[in-house]
């Protein structure tokens, strides 16, 4: 009885014993649990602000490259205006020079003129004086006539009118050639006038051309890949663009050397293009030289479009054209041919106009006066017989054929064109600094020219002209014979051959000329 009563005591009592348990159980779990959820959130937090101080120096590492960036903007900015406003002050200085000394012309004229004035006035003056003279004499004459030879009226007026007009033929002479003398003083200065004003309407400037190209590569690596293994691959590209190829200690570049500017610049275009692809291979190489030899053909085309557009000359043959863009690939005196044809193109036209001929037409002929030297080299001759065969080929009319052939040779009236052509063409090569040598190197030059054509017997003086393409000598005619004449030409011109080097030609022209004198007393 007793046990039975017991029991359900225990029951509540492990019952209650177990809700305890349970309670602190829970009371310990979650305080564990906020004490984890504390750390995590310490953790979270301690996490959040590490990214937000490496967002922050990101964000200021940032800034920073954009100011740098920014700055080295502005500096290159105000580099440029500074480059921009010096060059302006040159061409500033320049204008101030030219305009000093068309001061100074027309000064100088304005005195000619007022001297013209006085003598004209002073001549006036005693063209008057000698009128009353000689009304006064003829007065004289005609009592005096009448008195001692009984003459008539009439033959005593017949007389004295002979004696009259012998002396008005005598004076009017006199006149004539003063004011023959006075026109071609003032055609000299319009003559001056229109070339200044010419050349400083155009003005271009030149760069120097060379012989050699330089390839950059990525790295010293790739010279070895193309060298080649036992140098097969440098060989092929030697054989294949006609270049010498040429490999040294310089860091980072490859040189290509060859005295035809477009054969260089295939085999650079080439080079270039392989160190792109990366496959570099005899086959491949052949490949890239002959991709590269049509696009050079194109490129080629196109300048001789842009070259005739620049000058607004149209209508020319393809063929034309083609040798036209073939010119920017040729020097002459370090000077880009086509260069120096668009120049003279310009200053022809100008020139032309100034006098009132047809300037589209002297422009044509400036454009094409040195096309021969796009083709001297495959054809025998000089450039200026063969480019008026080819402008003759291709349909060119007489004037430009006759201004390609004649423009170095003795000038024809006939063909005003080929003089106008002439002149342009001096201007822009004859002068010391177009064709981008120092004065020294120019002078010299001359200097060597004249003393090896005066080093021979007979020779009186030499002078070498148009740039050094022309050496003029005067030899002693009471010492030489036409055919001793004709000999010491021959001999000068070998003698240039053995001891120059020089592009193009060189004309030697020997005069021998015999003067007598008589006094007559």
């Amino acid at each position: 009885m007793n046990l039975i009563e017991i029991h359900p005591w225990l029951l509540v009592a492990m019952l209650l014993l177990v809700a305890v348990s349970t309670m602190v159980v829970f009371k310990v779990i979650n305080r564990m649990r906020r004490k984890d959820a504390e750390s995590i959130a310490r953790e979270i937090r301690a996490k959040a602000e590490s990214e937000i101080d490496t967002r922050r120096k990101e964000a200021e590492l940032e800034l920073k490259e954009v100011a740098i960036q920014q700055k080295a903007t502005m500096e290159t900015e105000l580099s440029t205006s500074r480059e921009t406003i010096h060059q302006r002050e040159r061409e500033l200085d320049k204008q101030g020079d030219l305009l000093e000394t068309r001061t100074e012309e027309l000064q100088k004229q304005e005195r000619l003129v007022e001297n013209n004035q006085r003598k004209i006035s002073e001549r006036i003056s005693d063209i008057k004086r000698r009128d009353e003279e000689l009304d006064r004499l003829l007065d004289m004459q005609r009592q005096t006539l009448h008195q001692l030879s009984g003459l008539s009226v009439d033959e005593a007026t017949d007389r004295l009118l002979k004696m009259l007009d012998q002396e008005l033929v005598e004076q009017t002479g006199s006149v004539i050639l003063k004011h023959e003398k006075q026109i071609a003083e003032v055609v000299e200065q319009k003559a001056r006038d229109m070339l200044l004003t010419t050349i400083q309407r155009y003005g271009a400037a030149h760069t120097a051309e060379t012989t050699t190209s330089t390839v950059d590569i990525p790295n010293d690596e790739m010279k070895g890949r193309i060298i080649g293994r036992e140098g097969r691959n440098i060989r092929a590209i030697e054989k294949a663009t006609g270049a010498d190829v040429i490999i040294d200690d310089t860091p980072g570049v490859v040189i290509v050397s060859a005295f035809d500017p477009v054969r260089r610049e295939i085999a650079r275009t080439a080079l270039n293009s392989l160190i792109a692809d990366g496959r570099i291979h005899p086959s491949r190489i052949e490949e890239i030289v002959q991709q590269t030899t049509q696009e050079m053909d194109k490129h080629i085309q196109r300048e001789g479009e842009e070259a005739a557009d620049e000058v607004d000359v149209h209508g020319l043959h393809e063929r034309v054209i083609h040798l036209l863009g073939r010119l920017k690939f040729r020097t002459s005196y370090s000077q880009n041919v086509l260069r120096h044809s668009i120049e003279v193109a310009f200053l022809s036209g100008v020139l032309a106009e100034e006098m009132g001929l047809d300037g589209p037409l002297a422009t044509r002929c400036g454009l094409l006066h040195d096309i021969g030297k796009a083709a001297d080299h495959d054809t025998e001759g000089g450039h200026p017989k063969v480019g008026a065969d080819l402008l003759k080929r291709y349909g060119e009319g007489p004037e430009v054929v006759h201004a390609a052939l004649g423009h170095h040779d003795d000038l024809s009236l006939e063909y005003p064109y080929t003089i106008i052509c002439a002149t342009a063409d001096a201007c822009s090569a004859s002068r010391p600094g177009a064709r981008r040598e120092t004065l020294d190197r120019y002078v010299k030059r001359m200097e060597e020219l004249e003393s090896i054509a005066t080093q021979f017997n007979s020779v009186q003086q030499a002078y070498a002209v148009q740039a050094g393409r022309e050496v003029r000598v005067m030899v002693s005619a009471a010492q030489t014979s036409d055919e001793s004449a004709a000999k010491i030409c021959r001999d000068i011109a070998s003698e240039f051959e053995k001891q120059l080097t020089y592009p193009g030609e060189i004309k030697v022209t020997v005069l021998r000329e015999t003067r007598i004198t008589e006094v007559a007393h």
